[in-house]
């Protein structure tokens, strides 16, 4: 499955890229709509973990850490970390498809433009 998000009316979509795009609308498969994006990975490896509505991304990671804390993993409960907000688009795409880029998005996380800001110039 090949995920992609576009934002749209100040809203972030998350399209499924290997559906069959729409004959009527020309889209494909809209998975997901969303005021902001949030993203679960590992601080150490950059590992992409869940994407999607923040409170079910902050949901997962506490459940995850949880298990991992019980399980003795204190280190790993330890390195999940969840970002979110309006993040560029550009960016939350990149971490979806390169291997380890959420790890390099969030050590430059301070100096990223707002994302919904930088959608709305780039329509005009």
């Amino acid at each position: 499955m090949t995920l992609q998000y576009q934002l749209k009316g100040g809203n972030y979509h998350l399209y499924d890229l290997s559906s069959p795009a729409s004959k009527v609308t020309g889209e494909h498969r809209l998975r997901l709509s969303t005021d902001t994006v949030a993203i679960a990975f590992d601080a150490s490896t950059g590992a992409l973990h869940e994407h999607g509505n923040p409170a079910r991304i902050h949901s997962w990671a506490t459940t995850a850490r949880r298990r991992l804390r019980a399980a003795g993993s204190l280190d790993s409960a330890n390195d999940i970390v969840v970002v979110s907000g309006p993040l560029p688009v550009d960016e939350i795409n990149k971490c979806l498809r390169v291997e380890g880029y959420c790890r390099r998005m969030f050590t430059r996380l301070a100096t990223l433009p707002h994302g919904k800001l930088l959608g709305r110039q780039a329509a005009y």
